[in-house]
């Protein structure tokens, strides 16, 4: 999303390929064959099973949500749609009650912000779909941000390239960010809630089209709280590679606002091959992949496959009788 570093004097290409092969220009659709089928956490002890219930009731039996995260009237709170139902799954409350210590009340109100800023973003289905590929497609001409490969756990890759840098800062950034989080999620094959998150700052000249920067430490806050408080427990790993001296500074003063469970995750400057299989992975990562970024390929092809696993998703939560509380085992069979 962000980037950094001087502005170069000539199209140097940093991105490595063989040229002796063909090129791979679309996305992966599943994990390799042989990563082990992962499994999801359910609540463990019968006082856990008895506040996800309490949560579990709470959400089947309130009629209608809040579409302002702030300062939303009574009068404008509007009932679910069949997205968010299906979005109030069974692992989607455990992850929030996890995040919450299993503190119920605060697990209902974190839960209830997020159906009102999913509202607001746009990005909660039917009409609250704002965010769509034709907002932000325009983003990603450069291939700066990559869903693709699966890591050796099966978590979909994540990839911020922040030496490709196409745009000035923007709200639409942010927007567009989110909306490739959101195709990683969709990516998860069944079994998995995580995700795989890799940073690599080294800088692209040939597909930098804009000076990268350094966002302000109050872009990188407003991201950091979206990610932590509306995502809890969807980061399955963070690698960072390549990082300048004038990043770490950066991440130096946004480390204090990072959570601990978050911390716990992230590891930097470990290859990405040491997390990812080499035949998921891109030539310039260490990887068996001769991978290199074609919008005209990547773009359609990747939304194509959103369009299909949300589908998939959707049509077994019909299938299951449309309510909300349902395991996403059972919501992404086919995926």
């Amino acid at each position: 999303m962000f980037g950094f570093g001087r502005k170069s004097k000539g199209p140097q290409k940093e991105w490595i390929v063989d040229n002796d092969r063909p090129i791979s220009t679309k996305p992966f659709e599943a994990p390799s064959d042989s990563i082990e089928k992962p499994s999801l956490q359910d609540a463990e002890t019968e006082d856990q099973k008895t506040k996800y219930n309490i949560v579990l009731k709470h959400f089947q039996s309130t009629e209608k949500y809040p579409v302002l995260e702030k300062n939303c009237n009574a009068s404008d709170y509007v009932e679910l749609n069949d997205f968010e139902k299906a979005w109030l799954s069974k692992e989607c409350l455990l992850r929030y009650l996890r995040a919450c210590n299993w503190n119920v009340d605060e697990t209902i109100r974190r839960l209830t912000n997020s159906i009102a800023w999913r509202r607001e973003f746009g990005i909660a289905g039917g009409k609250f779909e704002k965010v769509t590929e034709d907002l932000v497609k325009e983003e990603n001409e450069t291939g700066k941000h990559l869903v693709y490969g699966f890591d050796t756990e099966g978590r979909p890759c994540l990839i911020l390239l922040n030496g490709r840098q196409n745009t000035k800062t923007s709200f639409r950034q942010i927007q567009h960010l989110i909306y490739m989080l959101e195709t990683s999620i969709d990516f998860m094959p069944q079994g998995q809630d995580k995700l795989a998150l890799c940073v690599d700052f080294k800088k692209y000249p040939e597909a930098s089209l804009v000076e990268p920067r350094v966002p302000a430490v109050s872009v990188g806050k407003q991201v950091l709280h979206i990610l932590q408080y509306h995502y809890p427990e969807r980061l399955g790993r963070a690698l960072f590679i390549n990082i300048p001296i004038i990043v770490w500074g950066f991440l130096k003063i946004c480390w204090p606002f990072v959570d601990s469970f978050t911390k716990q995750k992230c590891k930097f400057d470990e290859p990405f091959r040491e997390f990812i299989p080499p035949e998921q992975l891109a030539v310039n990562y260490g990887g068996d992949v001769n991978f290199e970024y074609v919008h005209d390929d990547y773009w359609p092809e990747m939304v194509e496959l959103r369009n299909k696993k949300r589908g998939i998703y959707i049509e077994n939560f019909y299938r299951l009788g449309g309510g909300i509380g349902l395991s996403e085992i059972d919501l992404r069979q086919g995926l």
